[in-house]
């Protein structure tokens, strides 16, 4: 398997921003009266998406899917679970807004500089971003 580097995984983050991150905000819209990005329900509806859809469709998301990623366990390559991925999404975001989103800036110099192309978000759920 090859490693995904940074501009897929980007291209990736761009289309599941686009294709379910627009519509989650018009539907927290229609539930709450509020279109706005930050809306709470938009963000728990965000989240949910990150966490479930790659545990029940084999690591990957709809961008993943479509840009032919996915991911899985660095040291079994199995899809991951939902403990990974929780650890992945919300123990990896805390980290990221506790230093500042220096931690993010980070992580994108670690995908395209490390061979192995791992992310903090990667180290912490001990996962890995593959081609299919």
């Amino acid at each position: 398997m090859y490693k995904s580097g940074f501009w897929i995984r980007l291209a990736a983050s761009f289309l599941d921003g686009l294709i379910i991150g627009i519509p989650l905000v018009i539907i927290a819209g229609a539930l709450t009266g509020n279109y706005d990005s930050d809306e709470p329900v938009a963000k728990i509806l965000s989240a949910l998406y990150s966490i479930l859809l790659p545990v029940y469709w084999y690591g990957r998301t709809i961008g993943k899917r479509i840009c032919g990623i996915r991911i899985q366990m660095y040291d079994t390559q199995e899809s991951p679970k939902i403990t990974t991925m929780l650890m992945r999404v919300l123990v990896a975001g805390l980290v990221y807004v506790l230093t500042l989103g220096i931690g993010i800036i980070v992580s994108a110099f670690m995908v395209g500089m490390r061979e192995d192309r791992r992310a903090i978000h990667d180290f912490i759920a001990g996962t890995e971003v593959v081609w299919d």
